[in-house]
């Protein structure tokens, strides 16, 4: 089916913590909407607590796609996300209803409204077994080296410790050039809303849904997942929370160290989501006690 650009998609994104999910879920009430997940780990089966994943009963009974669609064990990649997501647009469309986008993964919603490409760039089995011999630091820096701007994108932690994922960039890279190369034209009328409050009011956030994640078995899920057969390899290559629940399963930490040092970078993957979704001025911010104004700017929004 050919996606035209009149097409109508609802972008919420913002920083962890935000209330991204919860709006979501309301917006998609008060619109007929349908929500598709935009979350890079959220679309493995088994990542529930780790990952925050928002359970049926706070769904409220809004649909949901892209959760649990794949296994940890096994890389999904942005190009995955791009045609399973297309497919749930496609298909929210077609029993007509509102495609709502809401994540905190900024390249992979960049690049399923078409805001940027992804090269078909077939695997190079010689060179990722060259690339697979050097550490995650030294993977970023010859990426810095070859691409600053697409390093720039892969700053966080989760994104600067995948060697999956920075492989596959400096694999794209050796054979097109940049991978920022590959910009087109958005694919639909998108209303981006982004959510930011108050930074203070952010960290309180992350701080009390950590512990309220722990607390509910987070470090106990991880313990399953591991007896399933994911590996502490892989573990670590899934980033943020899991490369800290690898090292306490290691025992390289204690629980207290676990849980501060988990903190910290999570507040700093906040900034940098933050800093992500800077550079596109399209988006319009709320603070997220401002759901009747949001409310009205769809609104608005729909009526043109």
């Amino acid at each position: 089916m050919l996606v035209q650009k009149e097409q109508k998609i609802l972008v919420l994104v913002g920083p962890t913590a935000s209330g991204k999910s919860a709006l979501g879920v309301q917006l998609g009430r008060k619109f007929n909407g349908e929500v598709i997940s935009a979350d890079s780990r959220q679309v493995y089966r088994g990542l529930d607590i780790g990952t925050g994943k928002i359970t049926k009963r706070e769904t409220k009974g809004v649909p949901h796609h892209l959760l649990d669609i794949a296994s940890p064990r096994r890389k999904f990649t942005a190009g995955d996300f791009v045609s399973k997501g297309r497919q749930a647009i496609d298909m929210i469309y077609h029993i007509n209803k509102l495609p709502i986008l809401v994540g905190g993964t900024g390249f992979y919603i960049d690049a399923l409204v078409g805001r940027i490409g992804l090269p078909d760039v077939s695997p190079n089995t010689k060179l990722r077994s060259r690339l697979q011999k050097k550490s995650t630091e030294q993977l970023f820096a010859l990426l810095e080296k070859k691409d600053p701007k697409r390093a720039k994108l892969m700053s966080t932690p989760s994104e600067r410790n995948n060697k999956v994922r920075l492989i596959r960039a400096l694999e794209i890279i050796m054979s097109v050039g940049s991978v920022r190369s590959t910009e087109v034209q958005p694919r639909y009328d998108v209303l981006w809303i982004g959510l930011r409050p108050p930074l203070d009011t952010l960290d309180k956030k992350i701080r009390t849904r950590l512990g309220a994640r722990i607390r509910s078995g987070m470090v106990q899920e991880a313990r399953r997942m591991r007896k399933q057969g994911l590996s502490l390899r892989r573990m670590r290559e899934l980033g943020l929370e899991y490369r800290s629940l690898a090292d306490l399963l290691e025992r390289k930490v204690t629980k207290k160290e676990f849980e501060e040092k988990l903190y910290r970078d999570i507040r700093r993957y906040s900034r940098k989501q933050i800093g992500y979704w800077k550079r596109n001025k399209d988006i319009e911010w709320f603070d997220p006690k401002q759901a009747r104004k949001i409310e009205a700017t769809i609104r608005a929004w729909l009526r043109k």
